[in-house]
């Protein structure tokens, strides 16, 4: 009854979301807050006082969105824990500055990050050429190589779990195939600073695509979006989920040459002409409008995740140092699965993966003082 396409698929594993009790949640890499004021307002006022739109079609090409999004980086630089707040101005950190204007012709959005990185799986990766893939990386990109039968040719990490950049150029020239990587990188949690990836970009393929997936960029990472001018083959990946408390909302964009956003837009008006409903689109326009609240949520979980290191440091725990919202951590002296186990029973959710390499690790979330002040006691008890 099922095509061999079917047969063959190999389904993403979400976080654990249990139902027969109340967890604290460390192990889906979402915000510990809730969205800006703001946002809970217009989408109340929204719906309260306009309640036609939501019987017709939302705009299609999401353009006030778009005209948000791109007004939000050019304030912040593309690193929110960095940026400079006054009140309600925020200006970019010297060193992030955009140098140009990103503009909305620049930007193309959809339903998550998950669904934007599968249009560019498809506009931009082929079944003829082998994908250049890190060892450890998001785990939904072998997922979606596999839906569009694209094979994989998967790069070892570095001793110190960074990524092997020279490797991963040689193998994309000798494919003839572009480059996806997460930076910072999941689950590792290390960052390639925008220099290393301009001087892969250098040596790259300008015919070829070359994708950033900045989901955790805000959290102390280097934003590549100021190199967009000089490369026209870069596209970078973001999302509302992490940084913009909105994994509830399902809102990802990209941010690339209006020529690229023209192909993955082909992509999506292929499949499905509305992908991004009325309702989503205010509350995302409505979070680009207060970045200063975001940008305080992106500091409480950086200097949280910084005190969470250092705690695990005297536990004599093993990590690698990280510049997102988690942390993928060992106990030496204990497998994964039984860590994982043992938090769990304190009523505290970590990801265990079981994955060969990674097995006797947890990726950790960073949750809120009051949860890690939680898992530290469950951690002490263990």
């Amino acid at each position: 009854m099922i095509s061999t396409r079917m047969q063959n698929l190999h389904p993403y594993v979400p976080g654990e979301q249990p139902k027969d009790r109340v967890y604290i949640k460390l192990n889906a890499n979402e915000n510990p807050y809730a969205p800006s004021p703001k946002v809970l307002d217009a989408v109340v006022d929204f719906v309260k006082n306009n309640p036609m739109k939501l019987a017709l079609y939302p705009d299609p090409d999401s353009l006030e969105l778009h005209r948000a999004i791109a007004d939000m980086l050019n304030k912040t630089g593309g690193v929110l824990c960095n940026a400079v707040t006054e009140g309600n101005e925020v200006t970019a950190a010297k060193g992030d500055e955009i140098p140009f204007k990103v503009t909305p012709e620049m930007i193309y959005s959809g339903n998550g990050s998950d669904e934007v990185l599968s249009f560019v799986f498809y506009a931009f990766f082929g079944s003829d050429k082998k994908l250049v893939l890190p060892e450890f990386t998001y785990s939904f990109y072998p997922v979606y190589a596999g839906f569009y039968n694209i094979t994989t040719d998967i790069v070892p990490m570095k001793k110190d779990w960074s990524l092997d950049t020279e490797e991963m150029l040689l193998r994309s020239r000798k494919n003839g195939s572009g480059l996806i990587f997460a930076n910072p990188n999941a689950p590792s949690g290390i960052a390639l600073s925008r220099n290393q990836i301009r001087a892969m970009l250098e040596k790259a393929d300008p015919d070829q695509i070359f994708v950033v997936d900045e989901a955790y960029c805000d959290f102390g990472g280097e934003s590549c979006i100021p190199l967009l001018k000089e490369f026209k083959n870069l596209l970078i990946v973001r999302t509302f989920s992490k940084s913009l408390c909105g994994a509830g909302m399902r809102l990802g964009y990209i941010v690339a040459s209006p020529e690229i956003v023209n192909y993955v837009t082909t992509v999506k008006n292929s499949l499905n002409h509305f992908p991004i409903d009325a309702v989503a689109q205010v509350a995302g326009i409505a979070a680009c409008e207060n970045p200063a609240y975001y940008c305080e949520c992106a500091r409480k979980v950086r200097d949280e995740r910084e005190s969470f290191q250092a705690f695990l440091k005297e536990k004599g725990w093993e990590f690698i140092p990280s510049k997102t919202n988690f942390v993928l951590a060992r106990n030496p002296k204990m497998p994964g699965e039984q860590v994982y186990q043992n938090i769990k029973k304190e009523g505290i959710l970590v990801r265990h993966f079981g994955t060969k390499g990674i097995e006797d690790y947890v990726r950790i979330t960073i949750g809120t003082k009051e949860q890690m002040d939680a898992l530290k006691a469950a951690i002490d008890k263990i």
